[in-house]
């Protein structure tokens, strides 16, 4: 059995009073199981279990040292040291135990101040020296008896690490085992995405034990183990909060850092004054650009929705369910694919062009007039959903906007100057447009719109075979055409945003649902407004109503659609 002590003076706060004079510890199974059962025996406290990983925490520039005892001679030993978030100097050394303090011992005990006098005076043969962020590991299969004791240092930063020691390291195997191939390999490499596939762990495939995959990406650089993966996690976390007496610190690291040792006093807790030597800053930083995902027992991983021409390092973690301890493989990275590279579109003058944009897509089209004029006309309609429009003249950003349905944008040209317009989808959907570039405005392909293209329907005006509606016009005159199409009952607002392409116009229609065409317009804006009786409906049913407005060159636009449904009993 193995027994780690943090600090000799430690184990003054942790054992009674009444034990002044009692020996260093040794193996007591019953009592052990029965502290081991009871995890809060070992948070951060003096002693630490057999066979179990705890999670510690160094100061900077604060060295910290275990101590365990090793009763008997030829015992295995396996020390491990994982660093979470720093690298860490740590190195282990062989004391002989003193002759009063054996298990074997006989006679009156030594005094336990007596002992730990006789141990810190003593330097000890050094056994294995590290320094880095490597996970790393002291093995040995006959280790002598005596105190071990483990130093760890951080030059670098406050940080938290993990230690495990084991007197049975045949027997335990908390750690997944790697296979003879540890590398993860990239199988499939895309725009925006990546498959990884790896070799699984022996521990599965031979052991049955369970065992789950964990995969890291970021953008950064590979990991060592999951414990450094989980401190970049919440690096924007204040790491030196306000600790808890019993949790955090034993009772006398907690006075010895300026706090109180009163478990109540949390109100009041705060760090020594800025001048003593051991008070620490709280920092905030951002959050980290990193993922980690669990996949269960698969050995090959997909990872989607990266972005193009970009640098991702992966790695992935076998974890043991049981002990939930892990083992990192050969992580690896990759670059994703270039976009590829789009066909510019080129627009004629005067003449309109279809234009279909992908969800989140993008599309190009370049605008050289032949002749240099005083303005350029450009005019846009978005059928479907908004779309960002940027416009560069001979590679000088003129415009940026959003468009939504019908819009006209006029510039100042040069002599022999050059447009490039970009047009970026939506997130929403997929976008379709119509687009127009001209030096000569005068004859409008698209017709002019009101803000509000929304028809109202009157209530009140509803009978059993007739709706009366009304929308908006402008002040050019216009021609207005209106449609109508029996719908089910259950006709829902998801049918309808499927028929809200306002490119689609009234040629695709069905003659039989065609009610009228009219010519409207108005000087005066507040009057620019028409109603109309639709008649001839059935009792009780309803209708999907349009208005579509048309432009002198041909080109039409649809209202928003209505939904209406005439009376039952009149």
């Amino acid at each position: 059995m193995l027994l780690l002590h943090c600090s000799m003076s430690y184990l003054l706060l942790l054992l009674p009073f009444s034990s002044w004079t009692q020996k260093l510890p040794t193996r007591d199974e019953e009592l052990f199981q029965m502290q081991i059962q009871d995890k809060t025996f070992f948070h951060d406290s003096s002693v630490i279990p057999d066979g179990a990983e705890i999670s510690s925490y160094l100061f900077r520039e604060t060295p910290k040292r275990f101590f365990f005892v090793v009763e008997e001679d030829n015992t295995p030993l396996a020390v491990t040291v994982t660093p979470c978030d720093a690298p860490l100097e740590w190195k282990l050394s062989l004391q002989e135990l003193p002759e009063e303090s054996s298990g074997e011992g006989s006679g009156e005990p030594e005094p336990l101040e007596q002992q730990k006098q006789q141990i810190t005076n003593e330097e000890g043969t050094e056994l294995f020296s590290y320094r880095g962020n490597d996970v790393e590991y002291f093995v040995s299969s006959s280790s002598p008896s005596g105190l071990y004791q483990l130093e760890l240092l951080s030059t670098e930063k406050d940080t938290h690490f993990k230690v495990y020691a084991t007197t049975t390291p045949e027997s335990d195997q908390p750690y997944p085992e790697l296979p003879y191939d540890p590398r993860v390999d990239v199988t499939s490499l895309g725009r925006t995405t990546v498959t990884l596939a790896w070799k699984p762990s022996p521990t599965a495939s031979l052991l049955k034990q369970p065992v789950q995959y964990c995969v890291v990406i970021n953008k950064e650089h590979n990991f060592k183990s999951l414990c450094a993966v989980e401190a970049k996690q919440n690096v924007d976390d204040a790491f030196m909060m306000a600790p808890k007496p019993g949790l955090d610190f034993s009772p006398f690291d907690f006075a010895y850092f300026g706090f109180s040792s009163n478990s109540n006093s949390g109100k009041e807790r705060s760090f020594l004054k800025s001048s003593s030597k051991f008070g620490r800053h709280i920092y905030s930083k951002p959050k980290v650009d990193l993922e980690k995902i669990c996949i269960g027992n698969k050995n090959i991983f997909t990872v989607s929705e990266l972005k193009p021409d970009t640098q991702y390092y992966f790695d992935i973690f076998a974890v043991n369910v049981n002990t939930n301890m892990s083992t990192a493989y050969v992580g690896t990275f990759a670059r994703t694919k270039e976009e590829a590279k789009q066909k510019t579109i080129d627009l004629k003058d005067g003449k309109v062009t279809d234009v279909f944009i992908k969800r989140k897509g993008s599309k190009f089209l370049r605008f050289a007039p032949v002749s240099s004029h005083q303005k350029v006309t450009f005019f846009v309609h978005s059928c479907l959903v908004a779309v960002q429009l940027q416009v560069r003249r001979d590679g000088k950003l003129l415009l940026s906007q959003n468009v939504e349905g019908v819009r006209q944008f006029q510039l100042r040209d040069k002599p022999k100057a050059k447009y490039l317009i970009r047009l970026k989808g939506n997130k929403k959907g997929a976008s379709m447009l119509k687009i127009l570039a001209t030096t000569r405005p005068n004859k409008q392909s698209f017709p002019s719109l009101p803000e509000d293209t929304r028809i109202k329907a009157f209530d009140k005006l509803r009978t059993c075979s007739s709706v009366t509606v009304a929308w908006l016009g402008t002040q050019e005159r216009n021609k207005f055409c209106i449609y109508r199409k029996e719908v089910d009952d259950n006709y829902n607002e998801e049918q309808k945003k499927r028929e809200q392409n306002q490119c689609l116009g009234p040629d695709l229609r069905k003659k039989s649902e065609k009610v009228l065409c009219k010519y409207f317009h108005s000087q005066n804006l507040q009057k620019a407004v028409t109603t109309e009786t639709i008649k001839g409906l059935q009792p009780g049913k309803s209708y999907l109503l349009d208005v579509y407005v048309i432009g002198h060159g041909g080109h039409s636009v649809k209202y928003q659609s209505k939904l209406v449904k005439t009376r039952k009993f009149c």
